[in-house]
């Protein structure tokens, strides 16, 4: 069984509105009900853990009920960070194993979590080859450094999953060395633990920007009229 992490304590700057992005509607609905939806149909999952952003958390309760979520839900303070964030929703989480996905992502499905859930390997991260070129560079001079071959590169996405235990271990380490990540799979193999990938999909992108929000509300509306 699964203690599902949806991260949600972000405040949107980027995104210039007057609420946190995950409270965003996207075709009429709150940004964050589609990942609540699509993890409460996966019989695996029997938590979910839900953080928010201070002074939010009577938002988020009432848009659980307003949508009748049946998985029991946990809530906790988001942290000042993301990576302080995912330090403080582990210890609520009741299972030994973990899966972390973020409410602004969508356009995630149940398949998806199902998908990730069959993998056979204990930490494994859904990831997308990467379609462009890219480069080192220095920021500072504005100078190229070097090559990197993109074929042993792969865009990160979400969701994971990971064995608690490995994760919370990985977290330690990433405190004691003050080092910050803004995600969890390179976070735990810098801490030496093996993480596999599985290959994710164009679909699944996460809303930073207003483009990202039209975006998303094409997608899910394309979604929709198929399965019509």
């Amino acid at each position: 069984m699964y203690s599902l992490a949806l991260l949600n304590g972000g405040i949107g700057t980027r995104i210039a509105a007057d609420r946190p992005k995950q409270f965003i509607r996207v075709n009429g609905i709150p940004a964050i009900v589609y990942s609540l939806v699509a993890a409460d149909a996966v019989e695996e999952v029997t938590q979910i853990v839900v953080n928010f952003p201070p002074g939010w958390r009577e938002d988020v309760e009432r848009i659980v009920r307003d949508y009748a979520v049946k998985t029991p839900i946990t809530y906790v303070e988001a942290g000042s960070s993301r990576q302080e964030s995912v330090q403080k929703v582990l210890p609520a989480c009741e299972c030994d194993k973990v899966i972390l996905h973020e409410s602004a992502r969508p356009l995630v499905t149940t398949a998806d979590f199902r998908r990730l859930i069959a993998a056979p390997f204990d930490n494994v991260s859904f990831m997308l080859p990467i379609p462009f070129t890219v480069a080192p560079v220095d920021p500072q001079s504005g100078r190229v450094t070097g090559y990197l071959d993109r074929d042993t590169l792969r865009n990160v996405q979400l969701p994971q999953k990971f064995d608690k235990a490995t994760l919370v271990l990985a977290h330690e380490d990433a405190k004691t060395k003050s080092i910050l990540f803004t995600e969890d799979a390179t976070l735990c193999v810098l801490a030496g633990a093996e993480v596999r990938f599985i290959d994710g999909t164009e679909r699944n992108i996460k809303i930073t920007t207003r483009t990202d929000l039209r975006l998303a509300g094409f997608l899910l509306a394309s979604t929709q009229a198929d399965d019509l």
